[in-house]
């Protein structure tokens, strides 16, 4: 895929919303393309977040499993989609599995390639620092009303 295209999908991704066009082409040649199978995982509950994936063709759904084993599908995605974008800063577990539904083919940004980039460029590490802000903003004034 051309890198025009992978940076016309950066910027669709709100992470990403602030970066100029030379930061999101900086970040477009870091993303690999991969495929998966109906049915494969492509990231799993528990385990280190690999990056983010941002879904080119196909469908997923992220799926959070009980202690007692239980399944429950907490969300959907589809083209155009993104999951996975905290996995860039933080090393946590993934918090739930995310299975594809049917063939699906994925970009993904590991977070050792977007850490690399964003040593170089300061300004762009500020930018996303104050989109995750306003996101935190944003989810405390909606769990006050």
């Amino acid at each position: 895929m051309a890198n025009t295209n992978i940076t016309d999908i950066i910027g669709r991704i709100p992470l990403f919303h602030g970066l100029s066009k030379r930061q999101k082409k900086q970040l477009a040649t870091r993303f690999v393309s991969r495929s998966y199978k109906a049915g494969e995982n492509m990231v799993t509950q528990g385990k280190g977040g690999a990056g983010m994936f941002t879904i080119l063709s196909g469908h997923a759904q992220a799926v959070l499993e009980a202690a007692d084993g239980g399944k429950t599908v907490v969300n959907s995605f589809g083209p155009g989609d993104f999951f996975g974008e905290i996995a860039l800063l933080d090393e946590g577990p993934r918090t739930a599995s995310v299975v594809a539904t049917e063939d699906t083919t994925v970009l993904i940004l590991s977070a050792p390639e977007f850490r690399a980039v964003m040593a170089h460029d300061a300004e762009m590490g500020l930018v996303i620092s104050q989109e995750l802000a306003r996101r935190i903003r944003t989810l405390i004034h909606s769990l006050g009303n």
